[in-house]
């Protein structure tokens, strides 16, 4: 199956490299040519493309407004299977919604990905027993999204979940997108500069994700704005509740929102 990746950052070299390991012919495209370059001298691509001609397959590793420019005007032959991994989802099945296509569109989210970015960073092995979300609507073609799915298997992914784009967007702004803003806010204290030889694990995992890329975490928030902050101001609403307890020197409350929180994560974890 003739594959091309565009966009040859983490996601997209990583993906490439393991669709080549598994058996796949895989082609890699790239607005710089460095990456292309460095993907060819470590064997993650066979060839770079030079269009989309013949593809089978185009996995669009590229950000939101990027993709959703190369979803209306991307020249993609008849029947061919376009997937993009963008972390927002419902803006871009509109866009391809608002006119007839040629080509058959699967939205995906890989959930996985490091603190570092760029090819450099790339792994073959980085999907390895993670998920990876797939988005349908009335409009998505269903061999599409079987093909979609085992390629998602060929390189490792683990649980595939099938939802509608709104909810993927909903629950992403929770488990991704919030997750970065608190850890990007939590940096910001006026001692963390101070605090070498007073962390532990706690500390590490508030602040694993706090260092985004702040060009595209811009885009993903602002394209799920209205979900990502109704998530942000429930969790202000129930940091509330602690800062008040807290104020009041209210044992008994605080005692109360601790017990709360521990089944919630209970319940969270149990569910996995």
């Amino acid at each position: 199956m003739k594959i091309v990746v565009y966009g040859l950052g983490i996601i997209g070299a990583s993906f490439a490299a393991a669709l080549k390991r598994a058996g796949h012919t895989v082609y890699g495209k790239n607005r710089s040519e460095r990456p292309v370059k460095l993907a060819l001298q470590r064997g993650m691509i066979d060839a770079k493309a030079e269009s989309y001609e013949g593809a089978e397959v185009v996995i669009l590793a590229i950000p939101p407004v990027a993709a959703m420019r190369e979803l209306e005007e991307g020249a993609f032959p008849g029947g061919c299977i376009v997937a993009d991994i963008c972390g927002v989802k419902e803006c871009i099945e509109r866009v391809v919604c608002s006119a007839s296509r040629i080509y058959r569109y699967v939205g995906t989210h890989p959930m996985a990905g490091k603190e570092t970015s760029g090819i450099e960073s790339a792994d073959d092995r980085l999907f390895e027993g993670k998920n990876f979300i797939v988005t349908e609507c009335a409009a998505t073609d269903p061999e599409a999204v079987e093909i979609v799915c085992s390629l998602a298997k060929d390189v490792g992914f683990s649980r595939i979940v099938r939802c509608s784009a709104r909810e993927h967007d909903r629950k992403i702004a929770l488990t991704s997108q919030l997750a970065h803003i608190v850890s990007n806010a939590y940096g910001k204290s006026s001692l963390a500069d101070s605090v070498s030889g007073f962390t532990g694990g706690s500390f590490q995992d508030m602040t694993r994700v706090g260092g985004v890329d702040e060009a595209l975490w811009t885009e993903l928030y602002l394209l799920n704005s209205e979900a990502l902050l109704d998530e942000t101001q429930a969790l202000i609403h129930r940091l509330e509740a602690y800062c008040t307890a807290l104020r009041a020197k209210d044992g008994e409350r605080l005692r109360a929102l601790l017990l709360e929180g521990r089944l919630a994560h209970e319940r969270c974890f149990s569910e996995k």
